[in-house]
């Protein structure tokens, strides 16, 4: 094997090894919205699966035409936005 060969295969090896490592960091999260908009008659509408209430879902498909349905891929988890921890705690301290 050429010294050239060498540097290559390491150099494989390292970018194989760094694409798992983020493969692995990055996992991926189930949706915290449980209701989805589809819209129009056919699979060629627009979905929108931000919605935590089946009201909110039907209030955005209204005169728009569509139907909401149940997201696939929601998980169960509470929706926070990051400074909503950080309010709670100071609240949280004044009491």
């Amino acid at each position: 094997m050429t010294h050239t060969m060498r540097h290559v295969s390491t150099a494989a090896v390292a970018g194989l090894l760094a694409l798992g490592a983020f493969a692995l960091t990055d996992s991926a999260q189930a949706d915290p919205y449980r209701w989805c908009a589809q819209y129009g008659a056919s699979d060629d509408g627009g979905t929108n699966c931000y919605f935590v209430t089946l009201e909110q879902c039907r209030a955005a498909i209204s005169g728009n035409g569509g139907f909401c349905v149940q997201n696939n891929f929601y998980d169960g988890a509470p929706v926070t936005t990051p400074g909503e921890t950080s309010r709670r705690s100071r609240n949280h301290g004044s009491r």
